[in-house]
């Protein structure tokens, strides 16, 4: 055991310390070697010198700043103590100040590369990325919604193929994750366990193959937290069971909605305009499911709506969807 504390203090502080270390101890070193040259050159001329000053000296000089109230009188003080600090205090501060700036852009360019570490709580997390217009369009609709969390504005995309985020997600406060979203790791670097809500984008719109990465990205979610909301997007109407089956709690199946609104336009034109409307926070008025309690008729619950400035349209309950119902 002491072999080997012996070696991890010796990598870590004697053969390869770290640049912050480095600094650290020459920093010292400097400050010291100014305080000591000052007490040992001033002090005959200048008995009020004491330790606390000859450092708060030496600090001053080594930062060049200069107050005025103290100049070394001797030659020995001048050039061989005040000359030496000045310059190793430009040298210092320059180097200090590079590897400030280096560390910024490293951890700069992680984040945006994907290789950071997420620490965020109660955040949604997109999984797969479409394209830049998709995403944006999600989160204008998400964060026009009253009822959308404040927490939920934090939002993480996952993806594994995106090899920088783009400037457009970026200005939207995004953070990206890039790693296998089906993978333990992946998912803890975006911290999926603190997530509330999880929407997962399909891969290829336009293949259905990619329903097959849908579903074991849903089966590594509800495997690791069965607890966040998930929302997964269908390519295939016949992948929807084994999307259920993995766990998520809603599907959204695009092929089955373009099928509706192309042959409702065909029959009865215009439908999806105002289906637009009904389903989007930016635009006109919005549809709710909202849960009641108790029993009412339809003509009550209706009544209560018109009250409160809504329209009643259709009853939900263990017969499925029912619309227009009869006023009892």
């Amino acid at each position: 055991m002491r072999t080997q504390w012996f070696a991890f203090f010796s990598l870590r502080f004697i053969r390869r310390p770290a640049a912050a270390l480095r600094v650290t101890i020459l920093m010292i070193a400097v400050v010291v070697y100014g305080a000591t040259g000052f007490l040992n050159f001033e002090l005959p001329g200048n008995p009020d010198l004491d330790w606390p000053t000859a450092f708060w000296y030496a600090v001053v000089t080594v930062t060049t700043v200069g107050y005025g109230d103290f100049a070394p009188a001797t030659v020995e003080g001048r050039y061989l103590v005040a000359v030496p600090l000045m310059f190793f205090g430009i040298g210092l501060l320059g180097y200090v100040l590079s590897l400030s700036a280096s560390r910024l852009v490293q951890a700069k360019t992680k984040e945006l590369t994907g290789m950071s570490q997420v620490k965020l709580t109660g955040h949604l997390v997109i999984f797969n990325f479409p394209s830049v217009g998709k995403i944006c369009k999600i989160l204008e609709e998400l964060r026009a919604d009253p009822d959308f969390e404040v927490s939920m504005s934090e939002v993480v995309l996952v993806d594994e193929d995106l090899e920088e985020l783009p400037p457009e997600l970026a200005d939207r406060g995004v953070r990206y994750v890039r790693g296998n979203p089906t993978r333990d790791e992946t998912l803890s670097r975006a911290n999926l366990d603190h997530a509330s809500h999880a929407i997962v984008l399909s891969k290829r719109p336009r293949d259905p193959h990619s329903d097959d990465l849908s579903i074991a990205i849903t089966l590594a979610i509800e495997g690791r937290q069965s607890s966040i909301t998930s929302v997964v997007e269908c390519v295939d109407a016949a992948a929807e069971e084994l999307m259920r089956k993995a766990g998520c709690d809603r599907i959204v199946c695009t092929s089955r909605f373009e099928a509706h609104f192309l042959s409702q336009e065909v029959v009865n034109p215009g439908v999806q305009e105002v289906v637009a409307q009904l389903t989007s926070t930016l635009l006109g008025q919005q549809v709710y499911v909202t849960p009641y309690s108790g029993v009412a008729t339809y003509a009550a619950l209706s009544d209560r709506c018109r009250r409160a400035g809504h329209l009643l349209v259709g009853l939900r309950d263990g017969a499925g969807l029912r619309f227009n119902l009869p006023g009892n």
